[in-house]
């Protein structure tokens, strides 16, 4: 993968951009660090599709959530009561 000063990605953005369509994805660095990565959009689309629901996605699904939230009823362990001062 080729890192790329922000600066260069900017300046020679459709360079940028052919590089990344041929060769594959293109490192941005911002002063020397890693920054971010461009993709080609379908090994963008592939890596969505293999990573795990978003949070959002799993608050909205019709699926139940409670199951792994609390220990079934009765197995529960209880603390033992405590003297009142």
């Amino acid at each position: 993968m080729d890192s790329w000063p922000v600066q260069d990605a900017k300046a020679r953005f459709s360079e940028f951009l052919e590089k990344c369509l041929t060769e594959g994805p293109q490192m941005v660095t911002k002063r020397g660090a890693e920054a971010a990565v461009l993709v080609p959009a379908e090994e963008w689309r592939r890596l969505r599709a293999a990573a795990q629901p978003s949070l959002k996605e799993l608050l909205l699904s019709n699926q139940g959530r409670t199951e792994t939230l609390a220990p079934a009823r009765g197995r529960a362990r209880r603390r033992a009561p405590t003297a009142l001062r």
